[in-house]
This record gives C-alpha cells, structure tokens and sequence, in this order.
C-alpha cells in the first residue's frame, strides 16, 4: 500500500519536474529570441541614423504613412518632396523655423524640458493640446515614426532623439527638418513648399515668405502659406519680430557657420 502511494508520487514529482524542465526552457528561448531581436533593432536604427547623417532621405515614415492611409481610403496622395542642402536654402528659412518652433535648438540636447512643462501647464485649461516637441523630436517623428501620443511611440521618438542628438550635428538636424517638414497637403521641405506657393526656388525666399511657412507648420493641412488667412499672416508677422529678437540668421551662426 505504501509502496504503491510511494510510486504514484514519485512519478507524480519525475512529471511535475519535466514540465518545469519544459516551461524553463521556453521561458530561456523566448528570452533568447526577445534579445536578439532587440540587438537587431538597435543595430539597425543606429545604421540608419548613421547613413542618414550624409545621405538624403529618399522619403520619410510620415510620407509613407500618408501615401498608405490615402491608398486605405481609395484617394490618391501626391507626394511633392525633392531634396535641397541647406546651402541652397535662404538662412532666413532656418532662422524662422528656429523661431516659431524651438528657439532653444542651438542648445538644447533634444528636449526643451522648460517648453514642456510650459506646455503641460497651459493644456490644463485647453481642449486643443499644445505640443512641447523640439526640431530634434519632429525630426525623429516625421523621419522613423508614425503619428499618435501612446507610451510605445513617444518612447520610440524618445530613442531616436537622443540618437540624432548624438550622431548628427546640429547643422544636419536643421537640414533633414527643413526637408522632411509638411507645409502643405503633400507638401514636404522648403523646396516644394518654395515652387508650390511662391514659384521661386528657397535661396530667393524673403523674410516674409520664410515666415509664412514657419506659421502654417502647425497645421499645413489646413493652414496656407501661399494664400495666407488672416490668423496666418498674423501668426508668421509675430514670428518676424521674433527672428528680430533672437537676433536675426546671426543667431544660427554657431552652428551654422558662413550661413550667417
């Protein structure tokens, strides 16, 4: 009787250990897998900012994410994107950028944590949300990553900040926003912006016409830079003043030297 009680358990426990051996060894190939799909993320990410430093986008996940959202909805997207060096734009373009969408970018290390809270304090009492984001970060959305405010994409956009930050110079940073940057339906960089709205190419723009497209970045699918409303044309003259008090191109100058 015993003796009998004595092998069901025993057998009991030799199973109970072959399951346990079974569930460690899944547990030691998931994390097997999870880490070299993670090293291979990174190293991929890490290639990619790293070629991206001297090579031209040939597009950007914004691009790609508009042209399949259109093809979703049976519309056609027509993409207007040709790539221009920042020697070939106005240095009144960069300046305006500068000073409608972050004008602590010569500083900063990828995040302007005072325009944050500012921007935190103020959506307490806003149902529109006002963003916080640098250059730095539009870039890293606008270049690798979807839209939307989940924890898994601002972390991402968190990432690839800190990677352009670190592998780019600043000068680079402003080149690939100015070029990636939406300013109308389709409407990608300052050279497209510069033959869509004003038929000229971006080394002719005037201070006026840098504005007006630093003004409607907020919101190029319904704002105009080539037909300005109002709220536009006041918008981009604030940002006029502006460029003035930050001193004008000048301010640029440490990291964009002879642009000045």
């Amino acid at each position: 009787m015993f003796a009998l009680e004595a092998a069901y358990a025993a057998a009991w426990l030799d199973g109970s250990q072959k399951v346990t051996d079974v569930v460690g060894i899944f547990v030691k190939k998931m994390f097997s897998w999870l880490a070299k799909t993670v090293a291979v993320l990174l190293f991929v990410s890490v290639a990619a900012v790293v070629v991206l430093r001297w090579m031209p986008p040939p597009v950007s996940a914004m691009m790609l994410y508009q042209w399949g959202a259109a093809m979703l909805d049976g519309k056609v997207f027509n993409l207007r994107y040709r790539w221009v060096s920042m020697e070939e734009m106005s240095p009144r373009v960069a300046i305006a950028v500068v000073a409608s969408e972050d004008q602590r970018f010569p500083d900063h290390f990828g995040f302007d944590f005072e325009a944050m809270r500012r921007a935190w304090e103020e959506n307490q009492h806003r149902k529109k949300i006002r963003g916080g984001s640098t250059i730095s970060q539009q870039v890293a959305k606008n270049l690798f990553l979807w839209p939307g405010r989940s924890l898994v994409r601002k972390g991402m956009e968190a990432y690839f900040t800190l990677l352009l930050e670190g592998l780019w110079p600043k000068q680079r940073i402003l080149e690939v926003y100015l070029n990636v940057a939406e300013f109308g339906p389709g409407i990608f960089g300052v050279k497209a912006a510069s033959d869509a709205f004003f038929h000229k190419p971006p080394a002719k723009l005037t201070a006026r016409e840098a504005s007006l497209l630093a003004a409607v970045l907020p919101n190029p699918k319904k704002m105009r830079a080539g037909k300005p409303s109002g709220y536009v044309a006041g918008r981009a003259q604030q940002i006029r003043k502006q460029m003035k008090q930050l001193g004008g191109p000048t301010y640029l100058k440490p990291i964009l030297p002879g642009r000045s």
